[in-house]
């Protein structure tokens, strides 16, 4: 099933006991989903948007548009097909680990209402959290340099992990957008089409 919003800004409606808080942005249909840490680390407590106000953000944003996962970037950017959000979600303080805890439902329920096709997540500590429940890859220990810009095989995602905009050089940039341009240019959704199966004309396509 799909989900059907027209709403771009924060479409499953959280509110999180805290001020500021940065819920999700983009298309609530998304083949993409980026996913980063919290405010405090990735920017937003001013916008109420993911991945904005800071230069690390601007520029992790400014990939995105070269390698074709964003139109334009922004305050908020314009989207088609991706999906921005954070594990933690308020921009009053920096989240210890029952602060994570707290927020993982919301986290759940927007992945697996979005269902993407791919997840991309931002920094290590959303990477392990993806690894540790969205893939069968070890989360104690992953090192992003080796990780960053490359395809990791999930339970029904593939995932592409970013290093940390703040830590890259030129060549990490430049890295990412080759590997967005290479990826859009493949059967990235990995659906089989069973309608032949059935009578009539019907498309019917599972992942």
């Amino acid at each position: 099933m799909k989900n059907i919003t027209a709403t771009q800004h924060n479409p499953f409606g959280f509110q999180p006991p805290c001020e500021p808080f940065v819920p999700g942005y983009g298309d609530a249909n998304a083949d993409f989903h980026v996913i980063g840490d919290h405010p405090g680390v990735h920017g937003g407590s001013e916008s109420g948007i993911p991945f904005t106000g800071t230069p690390a953000a601007e520029r992790l944003q400014r990939a995105l548009v070269d390698g074709g996962l964003l139109t334009e970037a922004g305050t908020p950017p314009t989207v088609d097909k991706t999906y921005l959000s954070y594990l933690f979600l308020c921009g009053d303080r920096v989240p210890d680990e029952e602060d994570y805890a707290d927020h993982e439902p919301m986290f759940d329920t927007e992945v697996r209402a979005i269902t993407s096709h791919v997840l991309l997540p931002v920094g290590e500590r959303a990477t392990k959290h993806v690894f540790a429940n969205m893939t069968a890859e070890p989360a104690d220990d992953v090192d992003m340099e080796a990780l960053h810009a490359t395809e990791v095989r999930g339970s029904g995602w593939l995932v592409y992990p970013i290093k940390d905009p703040v830590e890259w050089t030129d060549e990490d940039e430049s890295e990412l957008v080759a590997s967005l341009m290479a990826l859009l240019a493949t059967d990235y959704r990995q659906e089989a089409e069973l309608g032949r199966f059935l009578p009539g004309d019907d498309v019917w396509r599972v992942r």
